[in-house]
């Protein structure tokens, strides 16, 4: 039977979402408690969307092929037992064989949370992305508004982005203040690496007065990563996760929504 998972984690501590020979990735730790919880010698999952080092997630959906049944709650609890405390699977869902985590989803959400402040952060420290300036509104919200839309985000790619198209369709940006902290919250088909990042570096460099809105424009134009503005830290970045179909019945939220700003 097919599973499908909802997992949250907070990135800071480990070599991002994608198995890596060091073992310290989500994905690892996540797949040697499945396998702990099936008394299996392994299980392989795949994921909707890879993230990087210092990524949080809150609503990362895995597949896997169980080879028995367990209630849904079961398979929260059980797996939960065999977790790192900051890794927590929310929920579970059996799902048709056709259901694909990566290739069923119509598109992918991201939010970044950004602390405005003359001090650094320190009790949010490596939960939120961090500038000292104050920033305009206005300018940012006209140079987001450029990559609305299909394009070659190409000056947003990082160099060791394996996409194999840099074309994506970004369906949305929102833009909002509470208090001393930004929320900026991405929707499109697909990201490429680094690619909120890069365009987060823009969109701050704007919002300092450091650029005009209009630079956006160029930098996309250009379709060279040189062209844009440095990689912006990982700490204020959290997948948001998949959107798919509403007949496969897979939870859009889970309670760490609520928290985020």
């Amino acid at each position: 039977m097919r599973i499908a998972l909802g997992v949250s984690y907070h990135g800071r501590a480990y070599d991002g979402w994608q198995s890596q020979p060091s073992g310290r990735t989500v994905q690892d730790h996540l797949e040697k408690a499945l396998a702990a919880l099936l008394a299996v010698p392994e299980v392989h999952t795949l994921c909707a969307g890879r993230t990087d080092a210092g990524v949080h997630g809150l609503n990362q959906v895995v597949h896997f092929d169980s080879p028995v049944a367990r209630p849904e709650n079961a398979w929260v609890r059980g797996t939960n037992s065999f977790l790192p405390p900051d890794i927590a699977v929310q929920w579970a869902r059996e799902v048709p064989d056709r259901f694909h985590a990566r290739a069923s989803a119509r598109s992918r959400r991201y939010a970044y949370v950004l602390l405005e402040s003359p001090v650094r952060p320190s009790i949010d420290q490596g939960q939120v992305g961090w500038v000292f300036r104050p920033l305009d509104i206005e300018a940012m919200q006209q140079a987001a508004g450029v990559l609305l839309g299909e394009h070659d985000f190409t000056s947003f790619r990082a160099s060791q982005c394996q996409a194999h198209t840099p074309v994506k369709e970004m369906l949305r940006i929102d833009i909002a203040r509470r208090g001393a902290y930004w929320r900026f919250e991405f929707e499109a088909t697909a990201f490429l690496h680094h690619m909120i990042r890069n365009i987060m570096g823009c969109l701050i460099f704007i919002g300092c007065g450091n650029r005009p809105a209009s630079w956006m424009a160029e930098v996309l134009a250009a379709r060279d990563r040189d062209a844009a503005a440095p990689t912006f830290s990982p700490d204020g970045l959290y997948f948001l996760g998949p959107v798919y179909d509403e007949a496969f019945g897979l939870p859009v939220r889970t309670p760490a929504f609520d928290w985020l700003p």
